[in-house]
């Protein structure tokens, strides 16, 4: 296996060449005509790859972009996950490099990936190596992606190194979308009771303080609370609007550029209850498919745990692998450095010494990794089953109260009448 070091050197992104959609018609070279549409920078680039393709262009025209911008969308880490997929599969069926990026880009759904995937083709076609072209696009393709990608160009084994990214990608997104899944369903159910208990103590309640007014009769003190709520709510609302988006929007500028306010809010997710045990495997699978990925492919064991770091997804566990790294850049065993930063099970230090001892380092992470997948699907179903019925009784317990507190008066009346 070749030895990769990494290129610290910061490669200045660029621009994603900007293309559109033309439609066109023409005749091939039997005279039938022909209409379709093609994306390419500008007409001449469409004229020229028709002529390559056989057909005689006779109109060539741009599309309108849609009325709400409907053109292009955001590029996710899921597109990233399909394309290296896609390419790893062209490349080990013997498809060569610029085919299979022209084949891949052309046929993507997005229109932003189609831009992204052409101008790296491009990059190729000029002589720029593939790890060379990724590096001048830092946003999608991180340190870990350029550095397996060189490693495969400097060994001649491009396809099998593509194939690691494609399944650490696929790995990587299924944990994601397991934890985006236990997170979602609470999340979701809350704020549609937020919604209703808003509604009804804007619209509700007052009609029954209303009702109650004119009673003339003594409240009970739940109701009399529920009342003072509803009303300072109904006053109040729009201070309560703008209060919540400048709160949200001030955690967020706080937790982008204070990284010790990252690191108190992953430090104390790690530790709710249920949801906490979930973090914590999701980064250790992550650390330990991340590094079998990268120490199989031959990168030395330093560089390689400089790019786990930013995989792990958590601060906590970023800044202990950099400890390790420097731990281990002296000398210590990779088994050693774990134990010290008291994160890491025991399950997962002995496996770690085991494969340090028998040279199969990333066979023995690979299988860590592999559990603590499992573990993660198995803790997000229990999680699941565990939230339904406990939302329900917070919910009931909220909009229940609320009903009580305004029919409490009317029990109270209809027991003295």
């Amino acid at each position: 296996m070749a030895q990769v070091s990494l290129n610290k050197a910061a490669a200045k992104p660029k621009p994603v060449e900007a293309a559109a959609v033309f439609a066109w018609e023409g005749t091939d070279r039997r005279g039938k005509k022909l209409k379709g549409e093609l994306r390419a920078p500008d007409m001449t680039a469409v004229r020229a790859e028709l002529r390559r393709q056989g057909v005689s262009p006779t109109k060539v025209r741009k599309k309108p972009k849609p009325l709400f911008g409907g053109g292009k969308r955001k590029i996710k880490s899921a597109d990233l996950a399909v394309f290296t997929r896609q390419l790893a599969t062209m490349m080990s069926a013997g498809v060569p490099l610029v085919q299979a990026f022209d084949i891949v880009g052309r046929g993507h759904e997005n229109p932003a990936m189609q831009d992204l995937i052409l101008a790296i083709k491009a990059d190729i076609e000029s002589g720029t190596g593939m790890a060379v072209a990724l590096r001048k696009y830092p946003r999608y393709f991180d340190d870990l992606v350029c550095n397996l990608v060189a490693a495969g160009e400097q060994a001649g084994v491009l396809d099998t190194l593509l194939d690691k990214i494609a399944t650490y990608k696929e790995k990587t997104e299924s944990i994601k979308g397991k934890i985006k899944k236990a997170l979602f369903y609470p999340a979701a159910v809350i704020a549609v009771a937020v919604i209703v208990t808003t509604i009804i103590l804007l619209f509700v309640i007052p009609q029954f303080k209303e009702l109650f007014t004119s009673f003339g009769a003594d409240l009970p003190a739940f109701t009399l609370l529920v009342i003072a709520i509803s009303d300072f709510v109904h006053e109040w609302w729009w201070g309560i609007g703008i209060g919540l988006v400048i709160a949200g929007f001030a955690l967020k500028e706080a937790f982008q550029r204070s990284p010790k306010l990252r690191e108190m809010l992953d430090r104390l997710s790690l530790k709710i209850p249920v949801i906490g045990q979930i973090l914590n495997k999701a980064a250790i699978a992550r650390f330990a498919r991340t590094l079998s990925t990268m120490f199989s492919a031959g990168v030395p064991l330093v560089e390689a745990l400089d790019s786990v770091s930013g995989a792990t997804g958590n601060i906590v566990y970023a800044n202990a692998v950099q400890r390790m790294r420097e731990d281990v850049a002296t000398g210590q065993a990779l088994q050693l450095t774990m134990r010290q930063q008291d994160l890491f099970p025991h399950m997962v230090i002995q496996m770690t010494a085991i494969g340090e001892e028998s040279g199969a380092l990333d066979e023995m992470l690979g299988k860590v990794a592999d559990f603590f997948e499992e573990q993660v699907d198995n803790a997000v179903d229990a999680l699941s089953s565990l939230l339904e019925p406990l939302i329900m009784v917070v919910i009931g317990s909220l909009v229940g109260g609320l009903v009580i507190a305004m029919y409490l008066p009317i029990f109270k009346l209809a027991a003295v009448v």
